[in-house]
This record gives C-alpha cells, structure tokens and sequence, in this order.
C-alpha cells in the first residue's frame, strides 16, 4: 500500500520497511521521535505502537519480530512517520472506475475517554465527521479516492468493493493513514443507518460496472455508535458472561443493537469476542444522538462490561454544542 501511494503521488506519511530486526533497530536510530512502529500483517487492529520515545520503538520492534507478539504477522515490520491531527474515516463504494462516497466518520481508537490507552479495533464511531468540511471531502476525492482507484486499475488489478480510507487531517493537509478493503468496524454502523438507498442495489451496481447510474440518498441527521466491550479487552477477556437487557435497549426508538462477539447459549445472548455490541443511534443533532445511544447502552449488563463514555464529543467541541 505504501510503495503504491508513493509511486502514484498520493499522500501519505514516509516510512521503511524491514524484515531484519537489527536493520529496523539502525534505522530507528537515525530517526527523531515519536515514529511510528506497525507489523506488515493482521494483527486485529491492534499491531500498531505510536513510540513517544526512539526506546519506545526499539522495544515495539522487538515485541513484534523477537518476542513474536503477533506471530507471523510482525516478520515484517514498517517504521513510518508520525502523523499529527485528527483521524478520519472516507468509506467509498468502487466499481474499478466510478468512486461513489458515502458520508464521513470518525472512529474512537484508543480504549479509554479522552483517547488514552492502547489502541482497540474501535470504541465507537459518529457520522457526519465535522472535521471533514466541503472543500476537504473534495480534496479527498481529488487527491486520495480517485488516483487510488486508477492506480490499482494501472497497476493491473482493478478493485471492485467498498474502499475505506483512514486518513490523518491536520490543518487542512490531508495524509493516508491506511487502506481497508471492508466496511470499517465501528465506522459501519452509524454509516448504514444514515444510508436509505438499498445496499443491494448498490453492491450489484458494483459488481456489474454500472455505479455511475447510482446515487446515494442519505438521512441528514447524525449518527453515534458506543462500543460495549468485554473487561480487560484489548487485552486478555473472559467469554460466556451472559448479556441482561438487551430487549428494553432494543425497543429505544431510533435506536439499533448490532451484534459483534456475541453467541447464544440455549435461549441466553452470551458474550464471544472482546467488542461485544454496537449501541447505535440517529438523531436531530449530535447532542441527541449521543444521548439515544447512551441511554440504550445503560440498559445493557454484563459482568465486567466496559465502554467509552465520551464517544462523539469530539463532534460536539467542533461545532460548539
């Protein structure tokens, strides 16, 4: 992904690559700190460390290639460039030639309020993202979306599907954090409830090459989704701690449950996986929202149950709520 950015001019942070532990450690010492420390494979989410200190990137380069923390996928390891600002999720349908955006999100990284702590797979998520202004989502299209869809077709392996990139906005310059291939995971959620036309239609509009005759028609209100996780997550959790009060929460109006590590057990919803649910809700303004979201979460129980309390503040600083 970031050879391919740097090949075509799309922006993004400078970075190396290495298989070789000790070349990794040399290259950190030539560089200033904070860097950033990344496995070049799955890792859930979590193969990531931000090193305040060049000590702090020595070590993560040894969790990921000495220590194998993440197995296979910290063989290779990619140092790059500390991106400042604030984060960004551009979510977009492609049919390999058409780019057809949905709206903006933001999502909630690091597990605990006022984003502290290690990096989850995502606490929770709003959408509009009022970071994004007009003229951004613009030079975002211009400047990221499309050469990225015509590089890939240049590149001999055209990308059908749903391309989602997470970028790093500071003071209206634009950087490619990363690529998905998939709906972003809290992202989706607020996404899809804001989305009225037929994803159906959408996905075989994709598939057949025809996207340019589709239009998005979507809800104009805002959209928060609270992440309840499991305790102790993204660290080391228990399963099959059975889940009270998820009929009341799912009778709040404007209000959806969607389910993430979750299995039944006879007639009980048990939890199974470290994010357990995504309490997602629509409303007027973002004020709204986040309050229908947070008042269906609190019927929701579990022994050790744990989320964010501070999902979409953000959204309400930026536009002075």
């Amino acid at each position: 992904m970031k050879g391919l950015l740097k090949k075509y001019h799309i922006p993004s942070a400078f970075y190396a690559t290495f298989t070789d532990r000790e070349e990794a450690l040399r290259y950190i010492d030539t560089q200033a700190a904070p860097l950033v420390v990344k496995t070049d494979g799955l890792a859930a989410g979590k193969g990531v460390v931000v090193a305040q200190t060049l000590d702090e990137a020595r070590a993560a380069v040894d969790l990921f290639m000495k220590e194998k923390a993440f197995g296979e996928a910290g063989s290779r390891v990619v140092v790059e460039e500390f991106l400042r600002g604030e984060e960004a999720s551009f979510l977009a349908f492609t049919d390999g030639e058409t780019v057809l955006p949905l709206p903006t999100s933001q999502d909630h990284k690091a597990i605990f309020d006022g984003d502290k702590g290690p990096n989850t797979g995502g606490m929770g998520a709003y959408s509009p993202a009022p970071v994004v202004t007009e003229a951004l989502h613009r030079q975002v299209m211009e400047t990221v979306m499309l050469p990225t869809v015509k590089a890939l077709a240049a590149e001999g392996c055209p990308y059908k599907g749903v391309l989602y990139a997470g970028l790093m906005i500071d003071q209206g310059v634009i950087k490619v954090l990363e690529f998905n291939c998939r709906f972003g995971d809290p992202e989706a959620q607020p996404l899809l409830m804001r989305l009225k036309t037929d994803l159906l239609d959408i996905m075989e509009a994709v598939v057949d090459g025809r996207l340019a005759e589709i239009s998005l028609e979507i809800d104009p209100r805002p959209t928060v989704c609270v992440v309840m996780a499991a305790g102790g997550y993204p660290g080391k959790y228990e399963n099959g701690k059975a889940i009270e009060g998820l009929a009341k929460a799912g009778q709040h109006q404007d209000v959806v449950v969607f389910h993430a590590g979750t299995v039944l057990q006879g007639d009980a919803v048990v939890t199974n996986g470290g994010r357990v649910l995504g309490v997602t809700a629509i409303g007027d303004t973002v004020q709204e929202a986040i309050a229908k979201a947070y008042q269906a979460t609190a019927e929701i129980s579990w022994e050790g149950c744990y989320y964010r309390k501070d999902i979409g503040r953000k959204a309400l600083d930026r536009k002075g709520e």
